[in-house]
């Protein structure tokens, strides 16, 4: 069978780059206080491509039998067999090397630090077979984007890097739960751990709550301590909106709209972020 990027690209969804994508970005411009250049946009955008890539080939090849009992997931290209076990490997090898090259001229901390993000994103998805904890996991795997942003310019920890990393833990953490509760019946019968699982349908969307609500605060003294104005103010109320609207939308007894709420109100809050800080920048 002939190498098939296309296929690949499908299979780790790579178009969902944009839920982490933009908060690199707002790590980066904060740091440089306005355009940092090229160089380091083109940079980051590649070390983030290429670490996502890598993680989700992973998380593919490391549930694959899961994968192939699952109703949900028994299309995905691995497991039909359109790409192979081996093109999967080559193509994550060759995501990690060129995220660690990106790192390499970004500067030497990003480079030292590379290995350690390779590795907690990689083995994220083994969480969910020792604790309901793994939301969180995953959120943080996405959370380090906004410090690797940050980092890529200013090889220093601050204050409104470290309240953006709080604010996308709790954000993908909260909308994974609600995406695993579609999977609770599999995962009780497999043993997989999740908030579903262990607390059941209602109890774990209340926590799915409560992780948004924490992360709209977060995402609000991000911004304050960030210095940034009332565009910004304006974006973070619109981001808090569309997570409420979020939570409307599935109920423990209909989760008919839970791909709606997952990816269409999902996908535009980091976005909305970004230009609120951009705005908040350059106006």
């Amino acid at each position: 069978m002939s190498l098939n990027a296309a296929t690949f690209a499908r299979m780790v969804k790579l178009e969902h780059s944009v839920f982490a994508l933009p908060f690199a970005f707002i790590g980066l411009f904060l740091a440089a206080g306005g355009w940092p250049g090229w160089w380091l946009v083109v940079l980051l955008t590649v070390a983030m491509v290429s670490v996502r890539t890598f993680a989700m080939g992973m998380n593919r090849l490391l549930d694959l039998d899961i994968d192939r009992n699952n109703p949900r997931t028994s299309r995905r290209p691995l497991v039909t067999g359109e790409i192979t076990r081996t093109q999967t490997i080559f193509f994550c090898v060759l995501a990690a090397v060129l995220f660690v090259l990106a790192c390499a001229g970004m500067n030497p901390i990003c480079l030292w630090l590379s290995p350690a993000a390779l590795l907690w994103a990689g083995l994220y998805s083994t969480s969910k077979r020792f604790t309901w904890l793994c939301h969180f996991w995953l959120g943080s795997v996405l959370g380090l984007a906004p410090l690797g942003g940050w980092l890529a310019f200013e090889p220093r920890l601050v204050l409104p890097a470290a309240l953006f990393f709080l604010g996308v833990t709790f954000w993908v953490a909260g909308f994974d739960i609600l995406y695993s509760c579609q999977d609770t019946d599999f995962d009780e019968q497999w043993d997989l751990h999740s908030a579903p699982v262990r607390f059941g349908l209602p109890s774990a969307m209340q926590l799915a709550a409560f992780s948004h609500v924490n992360a709209s605060l977060f995402f609000g003294l991000a911004g304050w301590s960030a210095g940034l104005g009332w565009i910004y103010t304006a974006a973070w109320a619109v981001v808090s909106l569309s997570l409420a609207i979020e939570h409307s939308l599935v109920s423990p007894t209909d989760l008919s709209r839970l791909n709606t709420a997952f990816f269409t109100l999902n996908g535009i809050v980091s976005l909305i972020l970004f230009a609120g800080v951009l705005t908040g920048i350059f106006l």
